[in-house]
């Protein structure tokens, strides 16, 4: 191990307990995924953590490690799950009915997926319309709810003998919402609890919960919860790291890679017209226009924060940029999402680029939910709190620090996020600038 390390970690020995409120497609997804990829069922495509490597050092030293192997993450045998749900079905069940995993794999780690039970979850018809279930907590204020959380995490942990915890929420996309009073601070936050404002959403109750009993936090939908002065303060005050929001799965993926290569040629953009139809509880939920305007307002920022048009009004300054879903109940989770690209180059002719992504969603989503679980972790053993932007390759819609533009360009978040690992481990970072090839 290197011994010039900038940071020291907390050993990674011992359980790790994987916080989950929502036990649907995308968590059931990557919790039977982890089950199999533990047996040598299937290959764990798609995450950094454990197919990645890091170059250290110049081109000709041949140094390349895998990122597990460079920075001491927690082990897949080590990881322990618990989940909230508004449904009763058990891990396997959920992983039945959400038709992502082929049945006869779903079979092969049914016993582990069968001692997966969801706690009654926090929930609240004003932000998630579409859907409703039984298996609810029922309390006489909000505070009384985020208590009862704490002690389920409680009983969790006494159970598991997990020794660290990392809650990553899973659950649907809330109704928009901006912040208001209640937000403004730790202390009208927790008044807002025990008064039952109706500004409080549920996820922000899971996130203060996890906060509080200081356990990292990761946002993997586009609702208002972290991102708020009130729980940015309680990050600080228990020196937690959290990050998000809104896993970059399927259409947004393909718009960060797209959209950073006709920047860099200085190719013009009239219009960006994106349409998906999926079927998943995700596509019944944003079927209602509160939750959609949500995922909307993600969607629609990632090509502005690239393109800059402040800085190429000739180029982008005039793009018309549409964004559609729509519940197509017959896909399920095989999501089609199908962009038309309007563009412009020398002398203004036009050109078109048509792109027809026939992607699935929680399997895109799943190596994502386990990257984060682990360098959240990672970030916390060593000692990291608050926004970690080094985390935005993750996200739609990165946390940044008050001020600051998120960068979107996911070439420029991969390489802040390798950088960061070289900088915990003392490695000299990469610029590629390469002139000490040629001295």
């Amino acid at each position: 191990m290197p011994t010039k390390d900038n940071v020291r970690f907390a050993p990674a020995g011992g359980k790790l307990g994987v916080l989950i409120p929502g036990l649907g497609a995308v968590s059931t997804t990557f919790i039977a995924g982890v089950e199999a990829v533990k047996r040598g069922l299937g290959q764990p495509v798609g995450s950094l953590t454990q197919l990645a490597t890091v170059r250290l050092g110049k081109r000709t030293e041949g140094r390349a490690p895998l990122i597990k192997d460079f920075v001491p993450l927690a082990s897949l045998d080590d990881l322990e799950f618990c989940a909230w749900d508004i449904f009763e079905d058990n891990a396997y069940q959920s992983a039945r009915n959400a038709s992502v995993l082929d049945p006869a794999l779903i079979e092969k780690v049914r016993e582990p997926l069968e001692k997966i039970h969801p706690i009654e979850a926090v929930f609240d018809r004003e932000y998630v319309r579409r859907i409703n279930g039984p298996n609810v907590k029922e309390g006489r204020n909000k505070m009384d709810k985020a208590e009862m959380l704490m002690e389920d995490i409680r009983q969790f942990q006494a159970r598991t003998q997990v020794k660290r915890m990392v809650m990553i929420w899973c659950g649907s996309t809330e109704v928009f919402h901006t912040p208001s009073e209640v937000h403004q601070s730790l202390k009208r936050f927790e008044r807002g609890l025990q008064q039952n404002d109706p500004e409080i959403a549920p996820s922000q109750i899971y996130a203060y919960a996890a906060l509080k009993l200081g356990i990292p936090y990761a946002n993997g939908a586009p609702n208002l919860t972290t991102d708020t002065p009130a729980l940015l303060e309680l990050a600080r005050e228990k020196n937690v790291p959290i990050c998000g929001k809104d896993f970059k799965t399927g259409q947004t993926f393909i718009k960060t890679l797209i959209a950073p290569g006709l920047k860099a040629r200085m190719l013009g953009l009239s219009g960006w017209f994106s349409t998906n139809i999926l079927g998943n509880r995700d596509g019944e939920v944003l079927d209602d226009p509160g939750s959609f305007k949500s995922k909307e307002e993600t969607k629609l920022s990632v090509l502005d924060q690239i393109l800059q048009p402040q800085l190429y009004p000739q180029l982008y300054g005039d793009v018309f940029h549409s964004v559609r879903i729509n519940y197509y109940p017959p896909r399920g989770d095989a999501k089609e999402g199908w962009d038309n690209i309007d563009l412009f180059g020398w002398l203004g002719y036009p050109m078109q680029i048509k792109i027809d992504f026939l992607c699935r969603d929680s399997i895109l989503a799943a190596p994502l939910v386990l990257d984060l679980v682990l360098f959240l972790d990672l970030a916390h053993r060593a000692g990291m709190h608050g926004i970690q932007e080094w985390l935005s390759f993750f996200f739609k819609a990165p946390m940044v620090a008050p001020g600051l533009y998120p960068e979107h360009d996911i070439f420029i978040q991969l390489m802040k996020l390798k950088n960061t690992l070289r900088w915990m481990r003392g490695e000299d970072l990469i610029t590629h600038l390469g002139l000490e090839y040629y001295d």
